[in-house]
């Protein structure tokens, strides 16, 4: 494998890795938004049918008591607010609880937050999953100069039956020492002009209003600020953020990431300037929307980002399979940020996705049986572009096919055979098939098997050994490790002498030259022994056979008893060093070649 296919398979495994990685991240905060944001009920289970008449407060459950204070409190009616209150009934005790709703309205406008809807439980029983009494609910904090403490609603049990759900009394006992102790002039209502304080509109004041849409705009121009201002420095001190990949990588996070520190900082700047908590409340759903939208935004960009880049790196190096997957992989990744988008946003801005997941499941379970086949085929081409087992160009051997691959696409694979024929395979029924790739052999398995006649001697055979042996040894282009000739078989009409080594060369015409060779040279041998290669004893042949050449057999048995008698007999393994002595002696090309006799003019034979 060269270093071009290997840094090709690792970008697109790496690529491939990223994708599937980025489809689970997508699939994993919309299974479970509802465990991972605070105060998000999880509810598998419709709840049961209450025994108990509606409140004409609706104060039945956290949410809807906290949207009913809100909105008594927009409409000035601290009658109604201080309802919400855990107060005994009385004359007395009314007025109380009025002064109690103002004094929260104060704090809350001035230093404390109440959570989103979406985040407060819309079930009877509150959350039994926050590490607080089943009767207490925390829905909001209160900051003070020196410490923070919890707004709490408290389970009671109503006049008419059933809960009601109402500010606990040690929420109250911390409104009213509050209120005793610090100032309660908002800081935004002391620069405030009192026509713009006098007139309301939706609850809250004109100014607030105009405020609230101001510090939007200035938080977005801070954050654009702040952000073109590190990547503008980056690059200055990190030469790396110049070049691609990575300043693709820095302009793909500057938009998500400038949305969300605009968010962050209206939020902060909102709560310690002296925003109503009326208008707070109002945009508290919209501000978490734009946090999950910066959020996808990212992965979107990311997505496109990684498709083009990683496209374009593909183009570059002819793998056209590679940017099939690629393209087909971000959109697919774009549409699973579509769709568990809008899913997640449904969640935060309170509606049940319960179902919405339950249908998508179903949906998802139902297209993927009927799209079965498809969805194997391409898994197949994933896994042929990951593995790349083959490449196009290769020629290999699938299943009982054999050609040269001419397109490995999404669906199916193309194999020119042989025959010049062209098959189609499924990549579903490709890579799960047995692959037999001849096209990165780095060497060739020569293993002829000579068949000798019966009438060879014991010596010839001898002879034979350790001439082919010799010849395996001096060869340049075979290799000495291993160069095997061994006596195997004395089969039904021959003997058998079986030879094992392999080829060093690429290319099977140039297999087939060396081999051509090498064949030449044992039939010389055998003929140089005095014997012949055996014929089938079933076959019946006409012809002036001349017999064994009797000098040839006695030349042959005369040298193996020189050897016998010298010690040097090369059996049943050669001698190292005649090994070394003999080793790549064999002139190739043979003399006489065309290719030989111009080797040293560089000249080409017929030019």
């Amino acid at each position: 494998m060269t270093r071009s296919h290997f840094k090709n398979l690792i970008f697109n495994r790496n690529y491939f890795i990223f994708f599937s990685l980025m489809l689970g991240l997508q699939l994993w905060p919309a299974m479970t938004l509802q465990a991972q944001i605070p105060g998000v009920q999880s509810e598998t289970e419709e709840p049961a049918e209450p025994q108990w008449p509606d409140d004409a407060l609706e104060r039945r459950t956290p949410r809807s008591s906290i949207a009913g204070f809100i909105s008594a409190v927009a409409e000035k009616n601290y009658e109604k607010a201080g309802e919400y209150f855990k107060v005994p009934e009385g004359e007395a005790e009314d007025a109380r609880s009025a002064k109690l709703a103002q004094q929260l309205e104060i704090l809350l406008n001035q230093r404390g937050q109440i959570m989103p809807y979406s985040w407060l439980s819309r079930n009877t029983e509150g959350r039994l999953d926050d590490d607080l009494p089943n009767h207490l609910e925390r829905v909001g904090t209160i900051h003070t100069s020196e410490e923070s403490f919890d707004v709490l609603l408290e389970k009671v049990e109503g006049p008419e039956g059933g809960p009601l759900w109402l500010f606990s009394d040690q929420t109250i006992q911390y409104i009213e020492e509050l209120s005793s102790l610090e100032d309660n002039v908002l800081l935004l209502n002391r620069i405030m002009p009192d026509i713009l304080e006098r007139n309301e509109l939706w609850g809250a004041s004109v100014g607030q209003w105009l405020a609230i849409l101001l510090l939007a705009a200035l938080c977005y121009a801070l954050a654009w600020l702040i952000i073109q201002f590190f990547l503008y420095i980056i690059p200055l001190v990190w030469k790396r953020a110049r070049t691609e990949p990575t300043s693709g990588v820095l302009q793909a996070f500057a938009l998500p990431v400038k949305l969300y520190l605009a968010v962050w900082l209206f939020v902060m700047t909102s709560n310690e300037i002296g925003i109503s908590i009326i208008l707070r409340q109002r945009f508290s759903g919209l501000t978490i929307v734009v946090g999950l939208l910066a959020f996808l935004i990212l992965l979107w960009r990311l997505a496109e980002f990684l498709g083009t880049f990683s496209t374009n790196k593909m183009s570059s190096r002819g793998n056209l399979s590679g940017v099939s997957v690629a393209l087909f992989l971000k959109r697919a990744a774009k549409i699973a940020i579509v769709i568990f988008g809008i899913i997640a946003i449904l969640g935060a801005i309170g509606f049940d996705i319960t179902t919405g997941l339950a249908a998508l499941g179903i949906g998802g379970l139902a297209l993927a049986l009927g799209a079965q086949k498809t969805i194997e085929n391409f898994v197949g081409s994933v896994t042929l572009i990951t593995d790349q087992p083959i490449r196009v160009g290769d020629f290999c051997k699938v299943g009982e096919t054999v050609g040269t691959v001419e397109k490995i696409g999404m669906r199916s694979t193309r194999i020119r055979t042989l025959d010049r024929t062209l098959i189609t395979i499924p990549n579903g029924e490709f890579s799960s098939s047995k692959i037999e790739n001849y096209a990165h052999r780095d060497r060739f398995w020569f293993h002829p098997t000579i068949a000798l006649r019966y009438e060879t001697t014991p010596d010839q055979i001898r002879y034979l050994l350790v001439e082919l042996r010799a010849i395996l040894y001096a060869h340049p282009m075979v290799t000495s490790d291993p160069a095997r000739v061994r006596f195997t078989d004395l089969g039904a009409d021959s003997i058998n002498l079986e030879i094992f080594t392999y080829v060093k060369v690429s290319t099977f015409d140039e297999f087939l030259e060396v081999k051509e060779d090498l064949l030449l040279r044992i039939m010389d041998v055998v003929n140089e022994s005095g014997t012949g290669f055996a014929f089938p004893s079933q076959t019946i042949y006409f012809g002036k056979d001349t017999g064994l050449s009797k000098e040839k057999s006695k030349s042959a048995e005369e040298k193996v008893r020189q050897w016998k008698e010298k010690g040097s007999l090369q059996l049943p393994k050669f001698d190292p060093e005649h090994i070394k002595e003999i080793e790549d002696k064999i002139p190739y090309p043979p003399e006489g070649s065309a290719e030989q006799k111009n080797k040293g003019t560089g000249t080409i034979p017929g030019l």
